[in-house]
């Protein structure tokens, strides 16, 4: 019988999609009712995200309002481009020509994406992260096979190691990445790392539907 190692499923493209579409998710549990954590993913997103993807549908304005930062404050700490001003849309200066030859294709505005993906599918990509020097950024991704892009929040978690686990497809012995393992290299805690991915998915999911928040405030909650 054959063995296989594969890593990032790159070399049976039809498992890559199986396995990414399969993965399990772990549950986000974002609340829109909770101001800091929203306030801390808003944070999380321009100092780790910004560089490279807008939310071109926000505006600064509307987000210091809807999370109660003072506008000062948001100017200050949250608007690095100095000709931004807070009525601008959440636009970053990235040319696209620029973005596609580092990445290969422009990064996506992130406006929409917790619609799109969901937020348990965010909350599980942005911690399965690994390492593997075979990839451009020397990363790959559990959820998202062949991922084009860096681990951005390295310096929060850390490179975490693939775990293996051995599978038989058509009669071929196939090892595939199915966790990782953290090497407390990194400024935070796996449990500090887990609850700033939630905030920042939190933001996220605000971002796609802002009046989620008069929603909830209508109900209570």
């Amino acid at each position: 019988m054959k063995k296989w190692i594969v890593i990032l499923f790159a070399m049976l493209p039809s498992l890559a999609m199986a396995a990414g579409a399969n993965v399990p998710l772990d549950k986000a549990n974002n609340d829109l009712t909770d101001k800091a954590s929203l306030q801390n993913g808003a944070k999380m997103f321009m100092n780790y995200c910004f560089a490279c993807h807008s939310t071109q549908y926000q505006r600064y304005e509307r987000v210091a309002n809807d999370l109660e930062i003072p506008v000062d404050l948001m100017k200050e700490n949250l608007i690095f481009d100095p000709e931004a001003k807070i009525g601008d849309l959440m636009v970053n200066a990235m040319p696209s020509e620029q973005a596609a030859s580092w990445f290969g294709a422009p990064p996506p505005d992130l406006t929409l994406v917790a619609r799109v993906r969901g937020a348990d599918w965010l909350y599980t990509y942005l911690r399965t992260f690994y390492e593997d020097p075979s990839r451009p950024f020397g990363v790959n991704n559990i959820v998202f096979p062949s991922v084009g892009m860096p681990h951005v929040l390295e310096e929060l978690q850390g490179i975490p190691t693939p775990i293996y686990d051995t599978h038989i497809v058509d009669g071929e012995e196939v090892t595939v990445v199915v966790g990782t393992k953290t090497d407390g290299s990194g400024e935070l805690s796996a449990g500090e790392y887990d609850e700033a991915v939630r905030d920042l998915v939190n933001f996220l999911v605000y971002s796609g539907d802002p009046v989620q928040l008069e929603r909830h405030a209508l109900v209570g909650g």
